[in-house]
């Protein structure tokens, strides 16, 4: 009874937690796997629906934060090619953990005449998954120096 009950939460639970990460991120997959992996430990340990809910939150938090770790090395990356690289030089690496690789062309720094921020405009070319794009963005430096793309 409790098996015909718990497999379609976990299913439920698993699909939430993706979507809730936004799609097919970092964060998200390893969320909804760390979930998945959590119930079926908790279920395997407790042998009921507590342990099996408890195992499930906790490999959830858990993956999550690994795959936010994966995607935080390209934005330190990123953030340094806008706060320190050559206007017109690109900049260019592998994440260690994914495989995906950028190259960044940074431009000069301007002054934003709305708000008073130093930004940078960028030519990133990525290939991610086995499929390249290129796109051409903004940036501005935050209050706490980090640099934010722009919408």
């Amino acid at each position: 009874m409790k098996t015909t009950i718990l497999l379609p939460l976990l299913l439920s639970l698993t699909l939430l937690l993706s979507s809730c990460a936004g799609g097919p991120n970092k964060a998200g997959m390893g969320a909804a796997g760390g979930a998945a992996g959590g119930a079926l430990l908790g279920q395997a340990i407790g042998h009921n629906t507590e342990a099996t809910l408890i195992g499930m939150a906790v490999g959830g938090l858990l993956g999550y934060i690994i795959g936010n770790e994966m995607d935080k090395y390209d934005r330190e990356q990123l953030n340094h090619v806008y706060e320190r690289g050559t206007s017109g030089q690109t900049s260019a690496w592998n994440n260690p953990d994914n495989g995906n690789s950028y190259q960044v062309t940074p431009q000069p720094a301007y002054t934003n005449t709305s708000d008073n921020r130093p930004c940078r405009k960028a030519e990133i070319q990525s290939v991610i998954d086995g499929k390249q794009e290129t796109i051409y963005t903004t940036a501005c430096r935050d209050q706490y120096g980090h640099w934010q793309m722009q919408n």
